[in-house]
């Protein structure tokens, strides 16, 4: 028979892998929730979002705003599912820092709203490639389609 400090020790020990299992998850879904709806709006509003990169002087528009679409709505729902998810996550940090550098250059503006705004964007970036990077380090954790690909037997 196992004594109370045993038992107690053990469901400590299950409670803190399964607050940390559910936090990996819930990360890893919201990572992917931030890019799916660009995604979905750069599809939308495809019209708009070449006009605001024209603004920034971006060339071969069309090619890099659908290479964009795909990898946003491809790689947010691959890190929803925790699909290839360290792959993915280092594919969407360097996505987001190309974005980042291109269409939040607020080094090169005048001091202003905009400025302020785009500098909060970049820093806000520099968050989400924070995240991605603990992902591509680690993984989509036990909850994953990259965990039970991995355990199959």
């Amino acid at each position: 028979m196992q004594d109370t400090a045993t038992t107690t020790g053990g469901i400590m020990t299950t409670l803190h892998q399964n607050f940390q299992n559910l936090n990996v998850t819930i990360g890893r879904i919201l990572l992917g929730i931030y890019f799916i709806l660009p995604g979905i709006n750069k599809i939308t509003n495809f019209d708009g979002n070449s006009t605001y990169m024209a603004e920034h002087g971006m060339v071969m528009i069309p090619l890099f705003l659908v290479l964009t679409i795909i990898l946003q709505v491809g790689g947010g729902f691959a890190m929803v599912a925790g699909f290839q998810t360290k792959l993915i996550a280092f594919l969407l940090a360097g996505l987001t820092l190309v974005i980042s550098l291109v269409m939040h250059d607020f080094w090169t503006m005048e001091p202003s709203a905009q400025t302020s705004h785009e500098t909060q964007n970049f820093v806000k970036n520099l968050a989400i490639m924070a995240g991605l990077m603990i992902a591509a380090g680690l993984g989509g954790g036990p909850w994953s389609v990259d965990n039970k690909l991995a355990n199959r037997d």
